[in-house]
């Protein structure tokens, strides 16, 4: 089956017929070490299963998981064109506004994300290409809107999180607001 085929944000269910397994996309949210707030996308043929293996991976690094609505209102959904340090910053302005980008903003390792409404990224995306602007990534992410700022056990707890959720089968998307310094992200 296709994966392509599901919509990230919508709750319906696909069926394959062949092994006659119902997959649903289904988004949960909790809290983190440190109170910062998480979202987790999934694709679960067993949405109990999946509830109980994502409750676990939370507790064990401190966090909890929540009822729906608990920290989605936190966050943004945006398309993102990264650019890496050194891109021509006035050129990239310019053109990224001129073509519909909502934002530009200078990360603290000096990569420029140029953000566009989800509905307009692709478009957005091609037109900055098409004049010598290629990004050297491109997504349809979450973005918080209010960072927490984390450092020493609940940072490195967090990191741990992160890491379990994502290895998790199913999951399609993990976002957080949790603002994790530089030198313990490389650590890992």
């Amino acid at each position: 089956m296709s994966q392509g085929a599901i919509c990230r944000y919508d709750s319906a269910c696909l069926h394959d017929a062949a092994a006659d397994v119902s997959i649903e996309s289904a988004r949960f949210e909790g809290y983190g070490p440190g109170g910062a707030a998480v979202i987790v996308d999934c694709l679960t043929d067993d949405r109990t299963r999946t509830v109980a293996e994502l409750r676990h991976v939370f507790k064990e690094f401190g966090g909890n998981l929540g009822a729906p609505g608990a920290v989605a209102y936190l966050f943004k959904p945006v398309g993102r064109m990264i650019y890496p340090r050194g891109t021509d910053m006035a050129g990239l302005t310019r053109l990224g506004f001129g073509a519909g980008a909502e934002d530009i903003v200078v990360s603290p390792g000096g990569s420029i994300e140029v953000l566009a409404d989800p509905a307009e990224f692709t478009a957005v995306c091609a037109q900055m290409s098409s004049v010598g602007f290629a990004p050297a990534r491109c997504d349809v992410t979450e973005r918080a809107a209010l960072l927490v700022p984390l450092a020493g056990a609940a940072a490195s707890d967090m990191l741990g999180l992160l890491e379990a959720l994502t290895e998790l089968d199913g999951v399609q998307g993990v976002y957080s607001n949790a603002e994790i310094p530089d030198p313990l992200v490389a650590q890992r």
